[in-house]
């Protein structure tokens, strides 16, 4: 499989998720000799990927023969006001800024970069790593169709993609897919728990529930139904989910928790945002 941009990819930040990224966009068939890294210390995981694919790294990059495509931004979020001069500096006029710093918008992100530059804000989530990531993405009105489509292209390396044209909309995007994962964990460490207080083995009440999610959720994904019918399609009148689906759905139940769960997080994202 061949992937090819117009120009050289600068990584700004090769930790977990910059690194996972990378990680796929190789996997696709980007030449590694495409690919610049900035990064002063990165995991050893992404080490061992830079060496084997002999990219060097760099902990500051002073001046390039040729500007990058793009660069990608994924330093942590409190790095990017050092960064980011540094980075403009490297940028030419077709250059496309792609940053995945969370919580950074784009009215700060533009400012610290030459006029005219087109800038992505992209919220990836941890799936990513595996190539079953969903990423939220945003563009400022100097992006054109080309660099788009060069985004769109990026970011489905690591799964899928959709776009937002309101900013503000990637607040809940982050509260319900950025975080989602953590979610979907604490319900498997939960419905383990609660099978083990039923007497099930620790263990195997782990096992059970980790396989349950995983098969439901593969389920949910090759079926044209709703989740709302897929659950009805469960629920025998009287039986043993309805009992307890009455209590997950009463008016103290799931529903209510997850809807103050996410407003929590997307009030948080809009408290951090910069």
């Amino acid at each position: 499989m061949s992937f090819t941009l117009p120009g050289p990819l600068l990584l700004a930040g090769a930790g977990r998720m910059g690194g996972a990224i990378l990680a796929r966009l190789l996997a696709h068939g980007l030449d590694p000799r495409l690919v610049l890294v900035q990064d002063p210390a990165p995991p050893a995981e992404t080490g061992e990927l830079l060496a084997d694919k002999c990219i060097d790294v760099l902990p500051l990059i002073d001046e390039l023969s040729v500007p990058p495509a793009v660069i990608l931004l994924a330093v942590k979020p409190q790095a990017t006001d050092a960064v980011l001069p540094g980075l403009a500096r490297l940028a030419g006029p077709d250059t496309l800024l792609l940053s995945i710093a969370a919580g950074r918008r784009l009215a700060g992100l533009t400012a610290h970069m030459p006029e005219g530059t087109g800038v992505v804000r992209a919220m990836p989530n941890t799936p990513a790593a595996i190539g079953r990531g969903v990423t939220v993405a945003v563009a400022n009105r100097s992006v054109t169709p080309v660099q788009r489509g060069l985004a769109d292209k990026l970011l489905g390396a690591i799964g899928e993609v959709m776009w937002v044209g309101d900013e503000a909309l990637l607040d809940p995007v982050t509260a319900v897919s950025g975080s989602g994962p953590a979610y979907v964990f604490l319900l498997v460490e939960c419905l383990a728990e609660a099978g083990r207080a039923a007497g099930l083995d620790a263990d195997f009440a782990e096992r059970l529930a980790r396989a349950t999610v995983i098969g439901s959720a593969a389920m949910l994904e090759q079926s044209e139904l709703s989740p709302a019918a897929l659950r009805q399609n469960v629920t025998s009148p009287g039986g043993t989910t309805a009992a307890a689906l009455e209590i997950l759905g009463g008016p103290e139940g799931l529903q209510k928790l997850m809807t103050a769960a996410v407003a929590a997080a997307t009030k948080r994202g809009r408290e951090l945002a910069k």
